[in-house]
């Protein structure tokens, strides 16, 4: 039970705090560790190999560390034990820090700044974003909720949920890996690719289970039943590039019945990604609002189910 407390206050942490920038961040150190691999590391034969060695490292690293914090708080006092542990879920959730990211793109736009709406974008977003008009700047944003709905809030409860806070870091330990070395570049195909396929494999649950979520508790606009959304998820969420990001990408699409995905650059380079939704209205710059109310109300709901799911085992078990 004291994990599921410790989970519910991260969130609630989250929620009215987020991550202040005066406090140290763990996934910050977890950057500056994968950097210092990445130099010393991603240079001559068997990159694959010493990218696999990295990541092994690392989460090795992060979760001993997370698990003798934890123990050594417990047997202080359950209570600073339970502080302790939700202090560390809360830095592996990012909702509030993600639905400002969002708000912070939409209130230039508002405003008809687009230089600024652009530049903001781009802080969010690894596509170019120089030239991108009110639509296209607002389903780069709503593709981003979508996508960070899972990757930075949902996964690391769910992982919260199965090991406590040193496996809601150990997750966040591989995202971060693979947000940082797996690219399928020149410079990281090799040495990122245990990185990226490893969390594609933590992601997998999470994903279609935040999708399912998604669905469930929220009402898609116009007079669309969930079981049409979930067709529309089912139909476009494997066109995606990742496994795992079409999943709520396309759920988002179709409870606000526009279309996601289309022709991206990426440092000049043309990408044509797989379209999900059915183009039934042009985006607009409230949609970035709508985007993040979905989100977080999916947050409550996943919470909730998480929470439900744990008290059942405790009382059984």
């Amino acid at each position: 039970m004291a994990h599921l407390i410790a989970i519910l206050l991260a969130v609630i942490i989250d929620r009215i705090v987020g991550d202040p920038r005066s406090l140290p961040h763990p996934v910050v150190g977890i950057g500056k560790l994968i950097t210092v691999c990445d130099r010393y590391l991603n240079k001559g034969e068997a990159k694959r190999a010493k990218g696999l060695l990295m990541l092994i490292f690392i989460c090795t690293f992060v979760f001993l560390v997370t698990i003798c914090i934890v123990l050594l708080s417990y047997r202080i006092h359950l209570y600073i034990g339970i502080a302790v542990e939700a202090w560390i879920i809360s830095t592996t959730i990012a909702a509030r820090g993600l639905m400002q990211a969002a708000e912070e793109v939409a209130v230039p736009l508002r405003k008809g700044n687009f230089s600024e709406s652009r530049k903001k974008l781009s802080y969010i977003v690894g596509r170019d974003t120089e030239t991108l008009n009110e639509e296209e700047i607002t389903r780069a944003t709503v593709e981003t909720v979508a996508e960070n709905t899972s990757d930075g809030v949902t996964a690391p409860l769910f992982f919260a949920l199965i090991g406590g806070a040193p496996l809601a870091m150990l997750y966040r330990a591989v995202n971060t890996c693979d947000s940082m070395v797996g690219y399928k570049n020149n410079t990281y195909k090799e040495f990122g690719w245990a990185s990226a396929k490893f969390d594609d494999l933590l992601n997998w649950v999470p994903s279609r289970l935040t999708a399912a979520v998604m669905i469930l508790s929220i009402r898609a606009m116009g007079d669309r039943t969930k079981q049409q959304c979930w067709e529309i998820v089912r139909r476009d969420a494997r066109k995606h590039p990742s496994p795992n990001s079409g999943w709520t990408e396309a759920a988002m699409a179709a409870l606000m019945a526009v279309q996601l995905g289309g022709v991206n650059t990426y440092k000049g380079v043309v990408s044509n990604r797989a379209k999900m939704g059915n183009d039934e209205r042009a985006l607009k710059v409230n949609d970035i609002e709508v985007a993040n109310k979905i989100m977080l109300k999916t947050v409550n709901q996943f919470t909730l189910f998480i929470l439900l799911v744990g008290g059942a085992i405790y009382a059984i078990t």
